[in-house]
């Protein structure tokens, strides 16, 4: 008789541990799989690169002022893409993308890269203390990045499209002056549609604007 009672016991036992193990299975499989994160992208080796000195003299110093981006939020590193087959006037962003840095700013760093080639490139607060001095040989670069976006024809097809506004001016006692002004645009095919082939285009977009402005800077101020 104990026996069959302690027979019964440990079937019992082990029945409750069987199962308090499928149900700790159970709320394991139940808990939310980890967020995966995003994908962080920039404009690669090349846009870190110092540039080449050059053997000819250097040109005068020019002032880059901050690259403004806008219409876009302040500080934003989202990576965006439009659908022209579906709305074009919508400005969407990769959820599981971003850049590395606001891209207004990674394109000041390809531009002041450039610019860098050719002569020294000085911060905005040189430039009002140049003015202040009377100073009326240092000019000054700003840029508005108005589009900077993945772009897509078709779902397989995209492009990044990138515009740049350069305005060249000149600082006074009473203000800054207009030199010249110039706007940038670029289309660069997009080796894959998805946020790393629309990476990859706007990042060349953004090489080859900074080689055409710096190429129109010296032209418009040797």
């Amino acid at each position: 008789m104990n026996t069959m009672k302690n027979i019964a016991v440990s079937a019992l036992r082990i029945g409750a541990g069987a199962i308090f193990c499928l149900n700790f299975l159970a709320a394991c499989s139940a808990l939310p799989s980890p967020p995966v994160p995003a994908a962080v992208y920039d404009f690669g080796p090349s846009a870190l690169a110092a540039p080449v000195q050059p053997a000819a003299p250097r040109r005068a110093p020019l002032v880059l002022a901050d690259v403004e981006s806008p219409g876009l939020p302040e500080g934003s590193t989202a990576l965006h893409y439009r659908l022209t087959y579906a709305d074009a006037q919508q400005l969407r962003a990769y959820q599981r993308a971003r850049w590395s840095q606001p891209p207004a700013r990674l394109v000041q760093q390809s531009v002041a890269a450039a610019l860098g080639a050719e002569r020294p490139v000085l911060s905005l607060r040189a430039a009002r203390e140049a003015a202040r001095e009377g100073d009326a040989g240092l000019l000054v670069l700003r840029l508005e990045l108005e589009e900077f976006s993945q772009v897509f024809a078709s779902p397989s097809q995209s492009e990044g499209v990138l515009r740049l506004r350069a305005t060249l001016s000149q600082p006074t006692p009473q203000g800054e002056r207009l030199r010249a002004q110039r706007v940038f645009a670029l289309r660069e095919g997009a080796p894959s549609a998805d946020a790393a082939g629309g990476s990859a285009a706007l990042a060349q977009a953004a090489r080859k604007a900074a080689n055409e402005l710096s190429v129109w800077v010296n032209q418009t101020a040797p």
